[in-house]
């Protein structure tokens, strides 16, 4: 896909976020836009998988840690034709594919059920150890919530990958810097995030603009570097796209009402 196709993708699966929220009238659309670029790069142009074969054992994989934001991964794998879009309409039913917190045994495309922050990087970290072990070629991606990395989980399952030198492993930070109860300085400030990651053995990419699709796809593209697990810090904006949602840690977990949907999405469509 072109950059504009890649764009124009994000714009489509903000504009199922914010349809999908407003009908099941819960869910997370501020960590859900602001990690839209990352799961498009991921699922559109960077990992090796088939939609039509969501089993293959020789696909890469993704791990959502910060698995509150489901609005965006189902509109990703929707989008990518892992379902039909229609199942949108559905998000948060009962007996629905697309439960709150991504359901591996429901959901095609998902290959890993999440939801109690930071055990995804806990899961991508022993993924990418078995896969080492089997001489499989996959390549393992989670992403994180920056408030996530406040769990001690993260750190232990960043010690152990780096330990087991796994470079076929990348975790990708979503860094909105803010979280459910506010921002992350007032709530645990992360200090110096790049500093820590390093620290742990990691080798380090900074995104300065995590929406900006082709610089997600720059640092995505970089090479892994040998004996090296990756952590690709993306900073980005909750709420991006939404003016009334953008830096508004209060959207964290709120779904818009019909007022504020149509308002969304004709600012989607500008």
């Amino acid at each position: 896909m072109t950059i504009q196709e890649l764009e124009a993708t994000c714009k489509q699966v903000r504009r199922d976020i914010i349809n999908m929220t407003a009908d099941a009238g819960s869910g997370h659309p501020g960590g859900s836009l602001s990690v839209t670029e990352i799961l498009v790069a991921l699922y559109f142009s960077k990992m090796h998988i088939d939609p039509k074969n969501p089993k293959d054992p020789g696909r890469d994989r993704l791990v959502l840690s910060k698995g509150h934001a489901t609005p965006g991964l189902y509109g990703v794998l929707g989008r990518r034709g892992y379902f039909p879009v229609e199942e949108f309409h559905h998000f948060r039913q009962l007996h629905s594919p697309l439960q709150g917190h991504p359901d591996m045994i429901k959901c095609p495309g998902v290959d890993a059920s999440t939801g109690s922050l930071g055990q995804g990087a806990s899961i991508a970290t022993g993924m990418a150890l078995g896969a080492r072990h089997n001489g499989n070629p996959c390549h393992v991606y989670a992403v994180l919530g920056d408030g996530e990395c406040q769990e001690g989980l993260i750190w232990e399952a960043s010690m152990a990958a780096a330990h087991y030198r796994l470079d076929n492993l990348t975790f990708v930070l979503d860094n909105n810097g803010l979280q459910i109860d506010g921002s992350n300085e007032q709530v645990m400030s992360l200090g110096d995030i790049h500093a820590k990651f390093a620290a742990f053995g990691f080798n380090v990419i900074e995104v300065k603009d995590g929406n900006d699709i082709r610089q997600v796809l720059d640092a995505l593209n970089q090479p892994a570097q040998a004996g090296k697990p990756t952590c690709i810090i993306c900073h980005t904006v909750k709420g991006k796209g939404v003016s009334y949602m953008e830096n508004q840690f209060s959207w964290h977990g709120k779904a818009p009402n019909e007022e504020q949907r149509a308002q969304a999405l004709k600012e989607l469509e500008a």
